[in-house]
């Protein structure tokens, strides 16, 4: 059956370790999906034309909703599809804060061995995009300087999900895998795409490989394909199924209406503009219109973006 207006479009790329976390999610709550695969650099005129120039990957897009960063997808995901849940036990904020620290601190480790260990993927065209990306120099020279001292910092995480695992869990939070399993695991695999050196670290933790294994044996669901003009024909027939709704606890007075600016915090800080559908301490929801997809309605999460008041 073809995608639809119902069905979970992933714009992603196979070695995007971000889509990477997404896809274990798929397989925790065995989703069927369809994979819309993107350049890894620019241009991306589709996926700008979706997301009004967010330009980082994944985005996920259901109809005419269009979700951007792991973070508001897995909590649509979660939302729209509660069982099996990504939160086991009670420990759901815990889930949260550790997928902050696995996107930041260990991600940022993870970059650093990869690319100062001189990986394949960093050629002259993938460089240039980073820097745009990120506003500065993407420094392989550095890397390769910092390399062993982020082997350390890298084996030192590892040797934390290790003693972790220490007491015979099956998954990190306990007997049923969840978003800890799936934010750990992403930067592992990044590692044994692009780092002979740092699969070497890896290796070294008995408990660490039991365990990816059986995060790897949960496989990524049911994976279909779309091509990315499919995609936007579906954005445009369809309608977005996000209700207009204030938030009482807005510290900034937002409302339903209000010309907004939204961008991340920390690098791909391109500016989209739109109006503010819905918000609360977890989300916010935006409005605009491309002439290729007509008008939809493109999510953040709060964490790690800054909402302006135009």
């Amino acid at each position: 059956m073809p995608a639809n207006a119902r069905s979970i479009i992933l714009h992603q790329y196979d070695i995007s370790p971000f889509s990477e976390k997404v896809r274990v999610a798929f397989g925790i709550k065995g989703l069927e999906w369809f994979a819309c695969d993107e350049p890894v650099i620019m241009p991306k005129p589709e996926l700008v034309a979706l997301t009004g120039g967010y330009r980082k990957i994944p985005v996920m897009q259901i109809g005419a909703d269009i979700y951007c960063d792991t973070q508001i997808i897995l909590r649509e995901l979660e939302r729209r599809f509660p069982s099996p849940t990504l939160f086991p036990g009670a420990d759901k904020g815990l889930g949260w804060g550790f997928a902050m620290w696995a996107d930041r601190v260990f991600f940022q480790a993870a970059v650093a061995i990869i690319f100062g260990g001189g990986t394949p993927i960093a050629d002259d065209a993938f460089i240039k995009d980073r820097e745009k990306l990120t506003g500065r120099p993407f420094d392989i020279e550095g890397m390769k300087a910092a390399a062993p001292m982020m082997a350390e910092q890298f084996r030192a995480q590892l040797d934390w999900l290790e003693g972790q695992l220490a007491d015979g869990r099956t998954f990190l939070l306990g007997t049923e895998p969840g978003l800890a399993d799936a934010s750990a695991f992403y930067n592992l695999a990044f590692v044994r795409w692009a780092s002979p050196g740092g699969v070497k670290l890896i290796e070294a933790f008995p408990g660490v490989l039991a365990w990816e294994k059986r995060v790897a044996g949960l496989g990524h669901g049911t994976r279909k394909e779309v091509s990315r003009e499919e995609a936007l024909d579906i954005a445009k027939a369809a309608t977005s199924t996000e209700e207009a709704k204030a938030d009482p606890g807005e510290p900034n007075g937002l409302k339903p209406g209000d010309s907004v600016t939204i961008m991340a915090d920390d690098y791909g800080r391109d500016p989209i503009p739109g109006e503010l559908v819905s918000s609360s301490a977890q989300h916010v929801a935006i409005r605009r219109s491309d002439p290729r997809v007509g008008e939809v309605v493109v999510h953040f999460p709060r964490t790690g973006f800054l909402v302006l008041k135009s």
